[in-house]
């Protein structure tokens, strides 16, 4: 099986194209678990199927590294959109790839190198309500830095959807946070059905913060563009950023750039990098 190792800020999948060729009985969760495994296997944060779609011009499959599968990937879609791109599979810059959070629009820009490009993703309408995240409580209500008793412990979060749910949290230095304890935690909560990210945010000023991500089904990672997102819907429903500006997020991996914008929709532009091609045996 031919595959492609590419990153997004860090957060690196192993990719594989569905586009010309099948993958016949395969337990792609076992798979993810196996390829993941940086002992035993080739090392990342999951896989990442890159097929045809009856709803958009491609369609993306991501597992974790522990075999669950993701609903989107906001890094996973720009190297998604490089990948096609570069292989000549889109004809324009601009097209749609469809996940299981719905279809998406992306923009490569044309000024990159092979190594290394910029894409913008459109990653759609943030779900507010606790009934979208989901999350436990009234369906029709939001959630703007809520107290929540999890464990015997007090959490004020503000909790997202962006295609994958993101509970969100306010701290003075992202970096003296314990997140390899608190992030399963909050992981595992029973006040979250379908488990969910744990973010931590830091606000420099009006238009910069720093976040650190603890995501479902694969911990602590580089970077996870869709939270990324989510942490600036987040800071500016708790009015601690501009509405309607370009927001720099400082990630261990690298910065994105994030506006959620008069249209409702949450665009994010940031890097998609090549790190190996190889045969799986």
């Amino acid at each position: 099986m031919q595959f492609t190792k590419m990153h997004g800020l860090g957060n690196n999948y192993v990719f594989f194209n569905l586009l010309e060729s099948q993958m016949d009985n395969v337990d792609f969760e076992e798979l993810s678990r196996q390829i993941s495994n940086v002992n035993h296997g080739i090392g990342s944060d999951g896989i990442i199927l890159i097929a045809p779609s009856d709803h958009a011009n491609f369609k993306m499959r991501i597992f974790n590294a522990d075999g669950s599968e993701g609903k989107t990937c906001g890094n996973g879609l720009r190297c998604v959109a490089k990948y096609v791109y570069d292989n000549m599979y889109a004809d324009t810059t601009t097209f749609e790839i469809e996940t299981l959070a719905g279809v998406v629009t992306v923009k490569v820009e044309e000024n990159g190198t092979y190594e290394k490009s910029f894409v913008n993703v459109d990653m759609g309408e943030p779900g507010l309500l606790k009934g979208m995240v989901p999350m436990k409580g009234e369906p029709d209500s939001t959630t703007r830095n809520e107290p929540f008793r999890i464990n015997g412990a007090e959490y004020d979060l503000t909790c997202v959807s962006m295609g994958n749910p993101h509970a969100i949290m306010f701290v003075d230095d992202v970096r003296e946070v314990p997140l390899e304890k608190i992030g399963p935690v909050i992981e595992h909560s029973d006040l979250f059905p379908e488990r969910v990210n744990f973010g931590i945010v830091d606000v420099i000023n009006r238009q910069e913060i720093n976040y650190r991500v603890w995501e479902r089904g694969s911990g602590i990672t580089m970077a996870c563009g869709s939270g990324a997102c989510a942490a600036v819907v987040a800071a500016t429903l708790n009015n601690k950023i501009d509405k309607y500006k370009p927001i720099t997020v400082h990630l261990p991996g690298g910065d994105l750039l994030v506006r959620w914008g008069e249209d409702n929709h949450v665009w994010k532009r940031g890097e998609a990098v090549y790190i190996c091609h190889g045969e799986l045996i």
